[in-house]
């Protein structure tokens, strides 16, 4: 997640409407809607339907996940380095680069300033400084690093990872204050994420979990790290944005789910 708007980007939320589904299932489509370009149409969503996208913004990962891996498949006899790239190249089509726009503004960000004026300031900024292309560069040689390291396990290991990675963000919702501006703001009622949303994402990465545990493609033990990784992963990301700004922004979840994918597939490759 970042500063984004939910599809399409830059306009303003759709008027509610009556549907015949709760919104916690709308909330599924929505939830595509808002992290990818995939066109799932579904509009007018409600202010109740984008309140509950991110309960399955996890599912949109494992999703994105299993048709990456599908195409790292089909690409690994250009080698296992190569094929990650292609990868990561179709994952930015898919999403937009959604992602990784807030983990550049996240880095210019607290990198780049000394107080919170300028923090905000920095974060509505289109442009990229010198942290943040220091930022996109670390995190797509780590990604293709480890994804190159996984080599026959990186189609499997994918969904999980970036199931994993977008749950991370969805925990720091309700624990922390939302600090954009309302006038500035462009996730508007994504963010209104409670206890309830919640504990349906991590719903989501328990399923993950135990299919992937069931497919062979981890061990209890190395499952355990790769939890252990992704709540380490957000409560320091989350004291950081704490100590700077108070709460979190589009942006700083955006980076949390970047060091959060790192986290996982680095749990998932160690000692691979």
């Amino acid at each position: 997640m970042s500063g984004a708007a939910p599809a399409p980007r830059g306009e303003a939320f759709p008027p509610s409407s009556a549907h015949s589904f709760p919104p916690s299932l709308r909330g599924i489509r929505a939830a595509f809607v808002f992290l990818t370009r995939v066109p799932v149409g579904g509009f007018p969503y409600s202010a109740a339907d984008w309140a509950w996208a991110s309960a399955h913004f996890p599912l949109v990962g494992c999703v994105l996940g299993a048709a990456l891996g599908a195409l790292d498949l089909l690409l690994q006899p250009l080698g296992p380095l190569a094929a990650a790239i292609l990868v990561l190249g179709v994952s930015m089509m898919l999403t937009g680069a959604f992602h990784e726009d807030g983990l550049a503004d996240t880095a210019d960000a607290l990198g780049g300033a000394t107080d919170r004026a300028r923090v905000l300031e920095i974060l509505k900024d289109s442009r990229i400084g010198a942290f943040g292309a220091a930022a996109l560069t670390f995190s797509l040689l780590a990604r293709a690093a480890l994804l190159a390291r996984l080599g026959a396990l990186a189609p499997l290991s994918l969904p999980l990872a970036m199931c994993a990675a977008r749950t991370a963000p969805v925990w720091l919702l309700p624990a922390m204050p939302y600090v954009s501006a309302p006038a500035t703001a462009k996730s508007g009622p994504v963010t209104r994420t409670g206890i309830w949303q919640a504990t349906v994402a991590t719903a989501w990465l328990a399923g993950a979990c135990a299919l992937a545990l069931h497919l062979g493609v981890a061990s209890p033990v190395r499952l355990s790290a790769l939890v252990a990784a992704l709540v380490m992963t957000a409560a320091l990301t989350g004291y950081r944005y704490a100590r700077r700004l108070g709460g979190v922004t589009g942006d700083f979840l955006g980076a949390t789910e970047q060091l959060a994918e790192i986290a996982a597939l680095a749990a998932l490759a160690w000692d691979h």
